[in-house]
């Protein structure tokens, strides 16, 4: 239990499988439509074209052939007849010299007596004439006196229709893509208030209520089928947990009373033994060894007992700042005989909803490994520090070895001695007591420092500010 096992933040709406899916639809719908409608458009103005250049050709091979006296008449026909498409005209020599019409030049790609070709209005209307239109459709033929007639054309059909594809487009995307966004947020409401409910779930199950379990709704969906697979998991972890919690908890029971009866009998001997026999020390040893047995399985039905949330039923309004100062002056005589200064930093007014028996218990634990694994003449640090208007955090910090960063996540599981602690004495059972008192108040551990010491806080919801 450490930082790492901060509460992650909800994922953003655009993270959710709903709002993923509608924007991958929508991107689909998107290029989809646009190839659609692109095609479409192509198709058209290809065949536009193509009808324009059959015009254009019928036209010059009629004009070509008709009586000159009678040609400016109908040219001036063919410009005044089209109302809805731009028409121009130009008569030029046998060298291609200018003589009449709008159309002044003659480009070299255009080949006389051949096909239409596109080019820009600018590059042949004379200036004062030049319509409000990118390209046009240019043919050219000679004429029977050896001039030549040019014909240019453009039609508004094919701009109104690519207007017309446009817009299409344009109202497609906002009829579908608007009405699907606002469907998918009010999709995405129901799916993220159940990992909501989920979350919360969790949260319970992982401070160690193996009895909570994930909500199932009467939909029967695929997120329901995955709860009901956890759920059962859940079933069969907690069926686990309570068999090996139960055969430790026997064991160590059980075990108990023989050996304290032991223990009474070696005492027995050790009594009736004179203080010059030579197996005085040998029953002297063997007590120490069976107290510090027996230490250990008082440990482990301590653990028990603190694991049943049952117990948060007994939990008061405790001032941390004076429980801080009752463990000060509890181990204040043992830092003192290691030559260790033991300081106290508390702010007033910080009130947590605790037992106060074990909250005193968690804290001695903390400050008696403290002053354990601190030098002689070293010093350790009792404090409590308010974090924002609800939050506190209670530290003992101390100068000694520290603990490397890969055994901070091990230190409180049971019988856990990190290397450097191998030559002390105790169990490995003193953190794990910390981290149960820790789980039963929903108290947050961490575990910070390097080299220079060890710091190790827990974090909890305090009175807010008047």
């Amino acid at each position: 239990m450490d930082s790492a096992t901060a509460r992650r933040e909800p994922s953003p709406h655009w993270r959710a499988t709903t709002s993923r899916l509608l924007l991958g639809y929508g991107v689909f719908f998107v290029i989809w439509g646009t190839l659609l409608l692109g095609s479409i458009y192509w198709e058209t103005t290809r065949y536009l074209a193509e009808h324009t250049d059959r015009d254009l050709t019928h036209q010059i091979d009629h004009l070509r052939h008709v009586d000159r006296a009678h040609l400016a008449a109908m040219l001036d026909d063919y410009i005044a007849l089209e109302d809805t498409s731009y028409n121009a005209w130009g008569l030029f020599d046998a060298q291609g010299r200018w003589i009449n019409g709008d159309i002044v030049r003659l480009p070299p790609a255009l080949k006389i007596g051949g096909g239409p070709i596109r080019i820009e209005a600018r590059d042949i209307i004379r200036q004062q004439a030049l319509p409000n239109i990118g390209q046009l459709h240019l043919i050219a033929a000679h004429l029977d006196d050896g001039n030549v007639l040019a014909l240019a054309h453009t039609t508004g059909v094919t701009a109104h229709v690519g207007s017309i594809i446009k817009h299409a487009l344009w109202w497609g995307l906002s009829f579908t893509l608007v009405p699907g966004l606002i469907g998918g947020l009010i999709l995405n409401i129901g799916p993220r208030r159940r990992i909501r409910q989920i979350k919360l779930a969790t949260q319970a199950i992982m401070h160690g209520d193996l009895r909570k379990r994930l909500p199932v709704s009467k939909r029967d969906d695929e997120v329901d089928r995955l709860a009901a697979i956890v759920n059962d998991m859940l079933a069969q972890i907690e069926r686990l947990m309570g068999e090996v919690k139960g055969v430790c908890d026997n064991i160590a029971h059980d075990l108990r009373t023989p050996l304290t009866r032991l223990r009474s009998q070696l005492y027995r001997v050790q009594q009736q033994l004179g203080e010059d026999d030579p197996h005085q020390a040998l029953v002297e040893r063997c007590v120490a060894d069976i107290d510090e047995v027996l230490g250990r399985f008082r440990a482990l039905l301590r653990i028990s007992e603190l694991e049943d949330r049952h117990r948060r039923e007994g939990f008061v309004a405790v001032d941390l700042g004076q429980t801080l100062q009752h463990v000060h002056e509890l181990y204040a005589p043992l830092a003192e005989d290691r030559q260790q200064l033991l300081e106290l930093r508390t702010e007033p007014g910080l009130i947590v909803q605790a037992d106060p028996d074990l909250l005193f218990e968690a804290i001695g634990n903390l400050v008696a490994n403290a002053i354990k694994f601190t030098p002689d003449g070293g010093k350790v640090t009792m404090s409590a520090t308010r974090l924002g208007s609800e939050r506190a955090r209670i530290e003992v910090a101390d100068s000694g070895p520290g603990i490397p960063v890969e055994e901070r996540h091990a230190i409180w599981q049971r019988f856990y001695r990190g290397e450097g602690s191998r030559e002390t004495t105790g169990h490995g059972l003193g953190l794990s007591i910390v981290a149960a008192i820790a789980k039963l108040h929903d108290f947050e551990l961490s575990i910070d420092g390097g080299e220079d010491g060890t710091r190790i806080g827990m974090a909890c919801a305090v009175s807010p500010l008047p």
